[in-house]
């Protein structure tokens, strides 16, 4: 079964360290409509408002080098068990209660390049995707995953 495998997040009025992304593990987070995960930092009325991977492509990337305990991709949401193939974009997700909608394949930038030590290149289309939250909710480790529908 499908769920959440681990969330993470940057608490606002945090620094941001050059060699790595800040984030803090969370066994629980509330996400807000069409905001993000409540008091993070990117958390924001555009279409980056979450970052999310499934946990067997961090298990890849980490065989080929790739730095993937959690938040070290950048990724603030992983879920287990679940094909990449239905982050396509359009898809609703329902975590815990809330539902998401997967937007646009994230594609790294020269920051991921410099924090990772790789080209961003290696990874491509493996990134995980940027997604908004249209429904608010609690989600917590461990919550299934179920995927509802994709829209245009």
């Amino acid at each position: 079964m499908a769920h959440v495998a681990s969330i993470v997040y940057r608490p606002k009025n945090t620094g941001r360290p050059q060699d790595r992304y800040e984030r803090v593990p969370a066994d629980r987070v509330r996400l807000v409509e069409f905001r993000g995960i409540e008091g993070d930092m990117k958390g924001s009325s555009t279409s980056r408002q979450l970052n999310v991977m499934c946990a067997e492509t961090l298990a890849e990337l980490g065989a080929e080098g790739f730095q993937v305990a959690p938040g070290e991709m950048g990724e603030q949401i992983v879920l287990a068990g679940l094909d990449p193939a239905a982050l396509a974009e359009g898809t609703h997700i329902k975590l815990g209660e809330s539902v998401i909608k997967v937007g646009i394949l994230r594609t790294g930038c020269a920051r991921f390049e410099m924090i990772q030590g790789k080209l961003r290149e290696l990874a491509k289309g493996r990134l995980g995707v940027l997604a908004t939250v249209v429904t608010g909710g609690e989600v917590a480790v461990g919550d299934a995953v179920e995927v509802l529908a994709a829209t245009t």
